[in-house]
């Protein structure tokens, strides 16, 4: 964790800590003794779901990793956003799709990188008229498949109304592809009551629910995953 700045997700550890000299598991389950080593509150601490820090560090961390009190409301949920499409990012890049965020945010930092360092795309695919394409340029993270058509769109709601997002994806239901709400799971109550409005009905098998926690352990589980086949040679 401290080769990682004091901040690792689990995910990360996952993957560093096999690799680190003179690293040697006395244990044929080495993930669930990090995810233990991890919960050790005399070193470590949970910042957010799948994201944990050095005790040692805590008064070091920048504000999008750690706020402090005094930082503007709309500033933290800034950062919270930003993390959660960081982590849509890493794991559509973890499940070979090629990755997209705005414009407007491919600065913003994501664990000490720039959202554009980890994404593979520099700008949306052209893959429908220009007034769909304007659309879909807005969408938090895209996946996009091996064609360069999209594959899942996400929209991470931390505060803003489910319903313009919802509205986002009716302009894309032509396509075959997914659609996910990613927010607290407080509002999975109101993602469902706007979801049955019948203006969505078209989406309403494709469109998903997946709260912050599902979707800290979706990133993390697939990193195990990508460990085992590396190690499989597959």
């Amino acid at each position: 964790m401290e080769a990682k700045g004091g901040i690792a997700t689990l995910g990360s550890l996952y993957q560093i800590v096999p690799q680190m000299p003179g690293c040697e598991w006395k244990t044929k389950t080495p993930f669930a003794s990090i995810r233990r080593i991890v919960q050790d509150e005399r070193y470590f601490f949970k910042i957010r779901p799948g994201l944990w820090a050095l005790k040692s560090y805590k008064d070091k961390l920048p504000p999008e990793i750690l706020p402090p009190k005094t930082e503007p409301k709309a500033k933290q949920e800034e950062y919270s956003h930003t993390y959660y499409q960081g982590l849509l990012v890493e794991l559509g890049n973890m499940k070979a799709y090629s990755t997209y965020v705005p414009n407007q945010d491919k600065n913003k930092l994501f664990l000490g990188k720039r959202l554009r360092e980890i994404t593979t795309v520099p700008d949306i695919y052209r893959y429908g008229y220009d007034h769909i394409i304007q659309e879909a340029r807005t969408i938090d993270v895209i996946w996009f498949n091996e064609r360069k058509m999209p594959a899942s769109h996400f929209e991470v709601e931390h505060s803003t109304p489910i319903y313009r997002s919802l509205m986002k994806f009716v302009e894309l239901q032509d396509f075959r592809t997914d659609f996910y709400i990613v927010a607290d799971d407080r509002r999975k109550i109101e993602f469902e009551s706007k979801l049955s409005l019948s203006i969505f009905a078209n989406i309403g098998t494709r469109t998903r629910f997946i709260s912050y926690i599902k979707l800290s352990d979706w990133h993390t589980k697939t990193s195990e995953m990508k460990c085992l086949e590396k190690s499989l040679n597959l």
